[in-house]
């Protein structure tokens, strides 16, 4: 007469049968573990049921009587699910096959027929591992550390740790917390104390007055022991060693390599692992601070995963274990908020700078190189243009459109061949200041050949002299219509539009009313005077009546002045 519930995970769905139960409430949803090859972690992922394993769960009801289930969803839902789950070798970490593959000699998993080839990206992901834990060599063949490893029958991971730290005289921690990592937390989930301190548990397992503790789960401990001494025995670690908690970071820094973290600067637990991924403690408790951390758990999201597990490491024990692993190089960057380049020679761990200094000779060329490219990305540098140098790039743009033979100016085949043109220009240069100080106008002026400087100025003139003697610039902003703004006034008496391109090209005459307002836009100034021009001295005449609006422009005197204000000629340039 006492109803029975049964909570269950996806145990269930295996062919199990508990007597009496005639009920099953789907919710629909699996928990399943994905490995990522870009963080090298598996992280537990909810997902909605396959139908395949729908089907499973509501056959746990009714196995020995009539039964029901109550599915969560909506009908309509249940044609969108998969009819089956995805395999698990395209979704777990593939270390231990891969280190299998290279046990039996097969090194491309091609020569196999699989159900499911590897992915590609977690095979190689898994080959870097042991490569890292010295179970492959670069050709991905085993060597003899990676066949004894493979002979333990464990994680990789925990394989490479256990005999590192049994030539250390550290078996027995190894194999402590070996043990933790592939048994649930000995801590109870609702513990108040629960931290990210794997040594917290290690200590448990070395005081056994700590184990009596209300926040320990005593189940969970004695399994661990049971397990420590068996893999103790295996590796014959001597029975008077002890647990050392102090040694956990080291110890974990063997298995988990890529997972060494250092503190970032500034504010907060921030840390940046060896493989490049960022991390951080949201509650550090005795972590904080701790300039080095080998992180076991955490979620593996993006930008920054949250630690669920890690133990501090020392430096000198980072320097001592990974010694051959560092690499030495010279870094030359374009730093944009400080407007120079850097050079300096650093240390590296993976993505860990472990030490860095400055550089005082740099080779010219790598200078040169680094400000061409921040150039390039537009990162707080830019080609140095005046304003005499963009009416030259206008110039020569022009008669490009005319003559296929003068060099392209234009900013992007400028950008792209840096290197030929301004690569010269920058020798001794590492500052912004130094590179907004270069002329480009002589630059690109020098690009130029001795007869297309010659022909410059003959067939695209920087100005045009007007009647009133005036120098007006030409604009060559558009280079299929160069550009001449000038006052309607200084134009009296001139029948023919001025030309450039040695007379192929009239230019286009932007004429302004005494106040440089447009009035009129014209190519044909001959045709302006015979038509158009008496409908804009009506509006002008009015508008501007102290200045002369002759009925004949083209015996009129030019002028820039209003009446009665002396020689209408003004050769001022301008």
């Amino acid at each position: 007469g006492v109803r029975k519930v049964v909570i269950a995970t996806s145990i269930a769905e295996t062919s199990l049968t508990i007597d009496g139960i005639r009920i099953v409430v789907d919710s629909g949803v699996s928990r399943v573990s994905r490995f990522s090859p870009r963080t090298g972690m598996s992280r537990l992922t909810t997902v909605r049921v396959s139908r395949s394993s729908a089907d499973q769960r509501s056959g746990r009801a009714g196995r020995t009587a009539p039964g029901v289930s109550y599915r969560l969803w909506a009908l309509e839902e249940d044609s969108h699910l998969l009819d089956r789950a995805r395999p698990e070798i395209l979704e777990a970490d593939l270390a231990s096959l891969a280190l299998d593959l290279a046990a039996v000699g097969v090194v491309d998993p091609a020569e196999l027929r699989w159900l499911d080839v590897p992915p590609g990206a977690a095979l190689a992901q898994a080959r870097e591992l042991l490569r890292q834990l010295g179970a492959l060599d670069s050709d991905h063949r085993i060597t003899t550390h990676g066949q004894v490893m493979s002979s333990l029958g464990l994680h990789p991971r925990l394989s490479h740790m256990l005999l590192a730290a049994r030539e250390l005289g550290l078996g027995a921690t190894a194999c402590a917390i070996a043990a933790l990592l592939e048994e649930r937390d000995v801590l109870r989930r609702d513990a108040p104390l629960r931290d990210v301190d794997l040594r917290s548990r290690v200590a448990i397992l070395a005081d056994g007055a700590r184990e009596a503790g209300p926040d320990v789960d005593r189940d969970a401990v004695r399994r661990v022991r049971e397990q420590a001494q068996a893999w103790r025995e295996q590796l014959r670690i001597p029975v008077a060693e002890r647990i050392d908690d102090s040694v956990t970071g080291l110890l974990l820094a063997f298995a988990y390599p890529e997972r060494v973290a250092q503190r970032r600067a500034g504010e907060g637990n921030r840390y940046l692992m060896r493989n490049g991924t960022g991390a951080v403690l949201d509650d550090p408790g005795v972590l904080a601070g701790a300039p080095y951390l080998v992180i076991v758990d955490l979620d593996g999201r993006s930008p920054q995963s949250r630690i669920y597990l890690a133990a501090p490491l020392d430096r000198a024990d980072l320097d001592d274990s990974f010694a051959p692993d560092v690499e030495r190089d010279v870094v030359v960057a374009w730093d944009s908020a400080a407007g120079t380049v850097i050079a300096v020679r650093r240390e590296r761990l993976g993505a860990i700078v472990l030490r860095e200094g400055p550089l005082r000779e740099v080779d010219e060329d790598a200078l040169a190189s680094v400000l061409i490219a921040a150039i390039a990305r537009g990162d707080g540098l830019a080609l140095p243009w005046s304003h005499s140098a963009k009416r030259l790039q206008e110039r020569v743009a022009f008669l490009r459109s005319l003559d296929a033979a003068w060099p392209d100016f234009s900013e992007p085949a400028l950008l792209a061949t840096m290197d030929n043109w301004l690569r010269p220009h920058l020798a001794g240069r590492r500052r912004r200041f130094d590179v907004e100080r270069l002329d480009l106008n002589d630059i690109l002026l020098g690009m130029l050949t001795w007869e297309q400087r010659r022909r410059l100025d003959e067939l695209a003139p920087t100005h045009v002299v007007v009647p009133t003697g005036s120098r007006i610039a030409v604009d060559y902003g558009d280079p299929s219509a160069p550009s001449l703004a000038v006052r309607l006034q200084e134009m009296f008496g001139l029948a023919d539009t001025p030309r450039v391109a040695g007379g192929l090209v009239p230019v286009t005459l932007h004429l302004l009313s005494p106040a440089h307002r447009p009035v009129q836009v014209t190519q044909d100034l001959a045709g302006f005077w015979r038509s158009s021009y008496f409908d804009v001295r009506k509006d002008l005449r009015g508008r501007y009546p102290k200045h002369e609006w002759p009925e004949d422009p083209m015996s009129a005197t030019p002028t820039r002045r209003a009446k009665g204000r002396g020689n209408s000629v003004d050769r001022r340039e301008r």
